[in-house]
């Protein structure tokens, strides 16, 4: 395959590849009672190595008896089939609608048997997360939408966990195929509105009280199934998803539940206990949802998210592999084998494959068009910048739009972003803090500036069309700054630490020159102790200055 690089209107060509590597996602939750100022969030990274990071749209529209939506598989694009259109669909910006409904996923496969085997399935993940949000107004009514939908048309994914939000309250579905039968196995659970919660590539709902009917949904045959397929044997009452329908070993839960354990641990003092779980040495599961000690925040969302096991037995700055720049990332795979022996590679919230994410926030005391905001973000959550977009956002800005993987656009968020990461990624700690800066003053300028906007937007939200005028303004205008201001970032590092020196600076960044206007000589840092100490260990004498 071929790279373009697209700088100022050139073009010149490299070599690339670009494995595919499939999704591996995180769903962080806080209910309205959890958080800081009532409003419903939840978080959404979408993580591939081979997925550009675009804002999705899709607009409002009304739709004639016998009009058909096609249905592509999100993963390959290959076309599925059609379902007939609905009356009247709403717009769609990213995972929210105009009526703040979110939607996020994580993907955990299950049993391979369960896969369809009919080859009528029209119905994959992707596209039951975006039919449902052009046809809901609420999360229970998202929800009706994708199981129905899996019956009648059959379901093309392997097993699931999907979030799903309003303004009101936050869901868990968790769901799976029946293999050579149509349609898939299921069952929902509502977070109580004190709770976090937080799903990662692993099944999380376990045993549920399938008598509250408020808040707990399922499939019929949800049990009835298990037991024919010899998955489950046990009492109902005993029965548990998570368990009947896929399997838990020292790498699903270290690489999976312990991001969920990390989120857990920042705001409830005793979620260390859920240790031996995610570390193999207990098999008592860590359950689905807990009490905070404190109240959520927006900013403290935006930083789970950007987490990376950080003073855990998992932090990655601390081993050998880190580098003399402590490094907390690890390329793929994530498995090894010394010794005839397997190791594994930590898998982080934060991770350099992320191709975009969102923490949402959705506001039941603000009329729709100001209570929905996705703040959205592309690339590694640790470095890129949260951006407030509306849910009323019919068109996206030029530096969010959809691009290739393969051709670097410097008009491009996802592009500057994987630029400041990637060279962060090498001298990480000689970097992360001029992208603090910039990140910081980035987000906290958008969250200070939300509430004069948004007073400002709700005088005119009666006018649909001026509200729809003005958050999309507002949306190009954010869109623009962080990527100009991140665009110039990446320049700014190159700059400074190029050929292995760091130029010298002053408090606000700005490089050194003497009373004469040459460029002060630059700072060569070097290495740390550890990774000198290593040298010796594995040369022996072999570069000793002799006397």
């Amino acid at each position: 395959m071929k790279a373009k690089l697209i700088v100022g209107g050139a073009m010149m060509t490299l070599l690339a590849v670009s494995p595919y590597l499939a999704e591996a996602c995180t769903n962080l939750i806080a209910a309205k009672g959890a958080t800081t100022d009532g409003s419903v969030m939840m978080t959404y990274s979408a993580d591939s190595h081979n997925l550009f990071g675009f804002l999705h749209h899709s607009k409002a529209g009304k739709h004639a008896k016998g009009e058909m939506r096609e249905i592509r598989e999100w993963d390959t694009n290959k076309p599925l089939g059609s379902i007939p259109e609905a009356p009247e669909t709403y717009n769609v910006i990213g995972n929210m609608n105009e009526h703040q409904v979110v939607i996020g996923e994580s993907t955990w496969g299950g049993h391979d048997e369960l896969t369809d085997t009919t080859g009528q399935a029209i119905m994959d993940y992707g596209s039951l997360i975006y039919v449902a949000l052009e046809r809901s107004k609420t999360a229970r009514e998202a929800l009706d939408i994708m199981t129905d939908l899996v019956d009648k048309y059959g379901y093309a994914s392997s097993g699931e966990s999907f979030t799903i939000a309003d303004k009101d309250e936050v869901w868990v579905l968790e769901m799976i195929g029946k293999g050579a039968e149509k349609g898939a196995v299921w069952v929902a659970v509502r977070i109580p509105d004190n709770a976090i919660c937080g799903h990662a590539n692993e099944p999380r709902i376990r045993k549920v009280n399938f008598k509250d009917k408020e808040n707990v949904r399922h499939s019929k045959d949800v049990i009835s199934f298990a037991r024919k397929r010899g998955y489950f044997s046990g009492k109902d009452e005993d029965f548990s998803f998570a368990d009947a329908y896929s399997t838990h070993d020292a790498g699903t839960r270290r690489g999976c539940d312990g991001r969920v354990w990390t989120y857990f641990r920042r705001f409830n003092n005793d979620a260390d206990k859920y240790f031996s779980w995610v570390n193999y040495d207990s098999n008592e599961p860590m359950p689905l949802y807990i009490l905070p000690d404190r109240k959520v925040s927006l900013a403290d969302m935006q930083e789970s998210m950007r987490d990376l096991f950080q003073d855990t037995p998992y932090d990655m700055t601390q081993d050998i592999g880190a580098g003399p720049y402590h490094v907390p990332y690890r390329w793929r795979p994530m498995e090894y084998e010394v010794d005839g022996k397997k190791y594994c590679m930590e898998r982080a919230i934060a991770t350099q494959q992320t191709g975009w994410s969102y923490v949402s926030q959705s506001r039941n005391w603000l009329p729709d068009p100001v209570g929905g905001v996705l703040w959205f973000g592309t690339d590694d959550t640790n470095t890129s910048v949260y951006m407030p977009i509306y849910c009323g956002v019919t068109e996206v800005p030029v530096e969010l739009q959809e691009g290739d993987i393969n051709t670097l656009d410097m008009n491009s968020n996802f592009w500057v972003n994987n630029i400041v990461a990637n060279q962060a990624y090498y001298r990480y700690d000689q970097m992360i803090p001029a992208i603090r800066k910039v990140q910081q003053n980035l987000e906290q300028g958008f969250q200070a500036e939300r509430p004069e906007f948004e007073n400002q937007l709700k005088l005119v939200c009666a006018d649909k069309d001026k509200a729809t005028a003005m958050v999309n303004a507002e949306a190009a205008r954010v869109a623009a700054k962080a990527t100009k201001d991140y665009r110039d970032l990446a320049g700014y590092l190159f700059v400074k630490h190029m050929d292995g020196n760091v130029k010298k600076t002053d408090d606000e960044g700005n490089f050194l020159k003497s009373e004469y206007g040459i460029p002060v000589y630059p700072t060569f840092p070097g290495y740390d102790k550890k990774y000198y100490e290593n040298i010796v260990k594995e040369t022996g004498d072999h570069f000793l200055i002799k006397e």
